[in-house]
Formats: structure tokens, sequence, C-alpha cells
């Protein structure tokens, strides 16, 4: 995409991603934009839309945004876009985020194909791999046996329950192939799904000591 905001928006973003762990930085974000730009093959949308609301998705993600921050704004200010490019990005990173399932859906094609993009990064063997790293940032354990995985929750209590890696495989993870919206993103999250799901039955194995 030949835009003067692409490269623009890459530097700037680049340099806030690699100050997150593992499980947010550069790396997802150019994975999030390898299954965007697979979807939109098939799917359409606006590439100018999509690869700067991918670039910009997380930048402002309340896990790591600071008291007066507001990177996502500030950035699209200073990007060579109209105020109504800029309104539909900002309205297509806002449906992108799973905030305990109780986030908006998205109104456009190409907030569609962001939010598919993202979700497919946090499933199959990434998603796992992500989903430890995380919890790992945060401290957390890998599994609790006598956690219960909560199935109604508002976006605080997502936000902040704490619960183990594996609990929130239940809360989050193994939900995302029946919320995908795209036909592009049902297909590619089958076998992720299918892949999650043997790990945690070799998990559950490994710690009952049959295997």
């Amino acid at each position: 995409m030949n835009h003067p905001a692409i490269p623009e928006c890459r530097i700037k973003v680049k340099q806030i991603y690699e100050t997150f762990d593992a499980s947010h930085d550069w790396q997802h974000i150019e994975r999030v934009m390898q299954n965007a730009w697979h979807i939109a093959q098939t799917e359409g949308g606006d590439p100018l839309l999509i690869e700067l609301a991918v670039l910009l998705h997380d930048v402002s993600d309340p896990k790591y945004k600071k008291d007066g921050e507001d990177w996502e704004q500030e950035i699209l200010q200073q990007l060579e876009l109209t105020a109504e490019q800029r309104g539909k990005i900002r309205s297509i990173i806002t449906t992108v985020s799973f905030k305990g399932g109780t986030n908006d859906e998205p109104d456009s094609i190409e907030g569609k194909i962001v939010r598919d993009a993202d979700r497919l990064d946090a499933i199959g063997a990434i998603g796992i791999a992500r989903a430890f790293a995380y919890g790992g940032a945060k401290g957390r354990k890998f599994y609790d046996p006598a956690e219960r995985a909560r199935t109604a929750m508002t976006e605080s209590e997502y936000r902040t329950g704490g619960t183990s890696t594996v609990t929130h495989f239940y809360e989050k993870l193994l939900l995302l192939k029946e919320l995908m919206v795209t036909d592009s993103g049902k297909q590619m999250a089958e076998e992720r799904h299918q892949f999650m799901l043997s790990f945690l039955e070799q998990l559950q194995n490994e710690t009952d000591g049959k295997k």
C-alpha cells in the first residue's frame, strides 16, 4: 500500500510495541497483518484503512496504556489523513478487542477483517504461546484445577479477574472460532481451534499423570 501515512505510522507504533511483552509485541502486529491480507484477498475492503487499523489497534490497549496516554489518537492526528478516514479507523479499532464478549460488532468489511485477523492470532499454536507469555508477564498460574471459568463478565471483570492461563482458554480462546465473522476467518480458525483442543487434552493427561 503506497500511502505516506503507512511508513510514518509503522515507525511510530513499532517503538511502542517493542515496550510490550511478547504477547503483544511487534511480531504480533506483523502476524495480524498477514492474516488481514489473506482475508482481504477474498473479502475486499479498503487497504489503507485495514493496514492502519492493524498497526494502531493495540497501541492504546488498556492492558498497557498508562494514565493520560492516548497513542492511538495522538498518532492518528499526526498522519496525513482526512477526518473521515481517522473516524473510520477508530471505529474499526473499537470493535477489535474481546472485552469479555461485550464488544460492539463491526459494521464495515474492514472492521470484520481486522477483528478476525487479530482473533486468529489469539488461537492455535501462536495463541497458546501468547496466552502463556501474557500469563507469565502478569505472574499468573499455568492452571488451577479448582478454578471455574466465568461465563458472564463485564469488561471490568474480564480485565481484572486474574484467572490462570488455562482458565483463560475457556473464558475466551475457545469461544473465538464461533465469533469469526468472515468466511475466510471461519475457515482459518477451524484448524487452530482443533489444535488448542488437542493441546488441552494432552495437558489434562499429563497433569492427571496418565501420560
